[in-house]
């Protein structure tokens, strides 16, 4: 398996593991699969309810087409860089700097699959809108996922994000990064007065009083950040440790 160095931005360099080929492929396909079965079964459901003409009405076809055409970027936003398929293989969307992408990236990689998968190509040519030669374009994202030192396709490089295997010892949750709900909101700004040895120094200290139950650690850290932030909160000790690594995640890539 590949891996990559990415600069996390703290100071530190983290090692990713590169998704194979042959995984992304996979959960590919079972996205499609899914995709297909529920443009097959919804024709036959909307068939049985309204008749096999419903498709003359342009409302209900846009409708029904809605879930496939925005069924990536939904899923990745949602599900914090996973479709359905990618879940399935053990694979995520990450950030170059090895966090979890913003909604605006996940919305370039959307947007360039017309790039990177470009079926569009083949009405076109069928049609001679475009010569024969252009249907060598349907290969762009699978030729720069070949020939990219990170394997990203066209819309990652644009949008500045890999895929990588979930699946091994050393996670990119092991970095100072937390996912975030796509609606989080952060409480604590004075955290970016924080040094990146500090932010470090609060992950190690939160992992460590969750293995061990020691609250007293928790406690006494809580004290010494909230006195020197001037921070006031009724917030449990580790609660507030973890709302803190979230909101500086949050300022960082926002």
């Amino acid at each position: 398996m590949l891996f990559v160095k990415l600069d996390t931005g703290f100071n530190i360099e983290v090692e990713f593991p590169i998704t194979p080929f042959h995984k992304r492929m996979f959960a590919w396909l079972i996205d499609l699969s899914i995709m297909i079965t529920y443009g097959w079964g919804g024709n036959k459901l909307l068939s049985f309810i309204f008749s096999p003409q419903w498709t003359r009405m342009e409302w209900a076809t846009v409708l029904f087409g809605l879930p496939i055409l925005f069924y990536h970027l939904l899923f990745e936003i949602m599900w914090n860089g996973q479709s359905i398929g990618k879940k399935a293989l053990s694979i995520k969307v990450i950030s170059i700097d090895g966090g979890q992408p913003s909604q605006s990236q996940y919305l370039i990689r959307w947007v360039f699959r017309l790039a990177d998968f470009p079926v569009w190509i083949f009405p076109a040519i069928s049609t001679g809108e475009l010569p024969w030669w252009c249907s060598l374009l349907l290969f762009a994202g699978l030729g720069t996922v070949i020939i990219t030192s990170k394997s990203q396709r066209i819309g990652d490089l644009v949008a500045g994000t890999i895929i990588i295997d979930t699946r091994t010892t050393t996670s990119w949750q092991d970095t100072v990064f937390t996912e975030l709900e796509t609606d989080y909101q952060p409480r604590y700004p004075a955290v970016m007065r924080l040094s990146d040895k500090d932010i470090n120094t609060l992950k190690s200290i939160i992992i460590t009083a969750r293995r061990k139950n020691d609250f007293v650690l928790s406690a006494r850290i809580t004290e010494r950040i909230k006195s020197k932030l001037q921070i006031e909160t009724e917030q449990d000790p580790l609660a507030f440790l973890e709302t803190l690594l979230k909101d500086y995640n949050y300022y960082s890539t926002n």
